[in-house]
């Protein structure tokens, strides 16, 4: 009994990180190969131009965030987390880039405004525990401008999770971004154990 109470205190830290403990998980995050295989891999896929203006939800240890700022050189690049280790985390593994990075503690269901129209949004294993996702992606679809680009990536992490698994994720997600009105989806798939699916959308032109 006490062992499955910590591990699942443990489960919940990676959810969001909070104390000792989710400064542990956010080391584990931020060193774990697959981890970082998958952001670097999301990034990629986006194909940031040097001027846009983009957004991360969920940003974790700032894996992606470094990646996005290197692209978008003469853009911006945001980050809203609702684990305030996170964003310190996040804050000093990018120091070099806090010109051109703006993170904010923040929930996904309370998202500032980012002035001018986004021309990308990602998010990488968090949007399976949004609140009302179909709501949440209707109001990112809201802050891209016309053409603007989305990308979902899930490496689901439940026991015995296999390539089936991913499959399913990969639709769930695509069924999302539909019903959130985004178009053009396609499914991309990162050849890890278990793989790692990312949808594309696009808002309306």
């Amino acid at each position: 009994m006490a062992k499955t109470g910590l591990k699942r205190r443990m489960i919940e830290q990676f959810h969001h990180p909070r104390g000792v403990g989710g400064r542990v998980a956010g080391f584990v995050m931020a060193h774990r190969s697959s981890n970082r295989r998958r952001n670097i891999w999301v990034v990629e896929l986006l194909d940031i131009q040097p001027e846009d203006r983009v957004l991360e939800v969920g940003f974790g240890p700032g894996i992606a965030l470094g990646e996005l700022a290197a692209r978008a050189t003469r853009g911006r690049v945001y980050g809203v987390d609702h684990s305030a280790v996170m964003v310190g985390r996040a804050s000093r593994r990018n120091r070099a880039a806090a010109d051109r990075i703006e993170l904010i503690h923040a929930s996904v269901e309370r998202l500032p405004s980012f002035g001018e129209p986004l021309d990308a949004v990602l998010a990488v294993n968090s949007s399976g525990f949004w609140p009302d996702p179909p709501q949440r992606l209707r109001e990112l679809r809201g802050l891209l401008r016309p053409g603007g680009r989305i990308a979902l990536a899930s490496q689901p992490r439940c026991p015995g999770a296999n390539r089936d698994t991913t499959t399913r994720a990969a639709g769930e997600l695509q069924d999302l971004l539909a019903k959130a009105g985004f178009t053009e989806l396609r499914v991309e798939t990162l050849d890890l154990d278990p793989p790692v699916a990312c949808v594309i959308g696009v808002t309306p032109r």
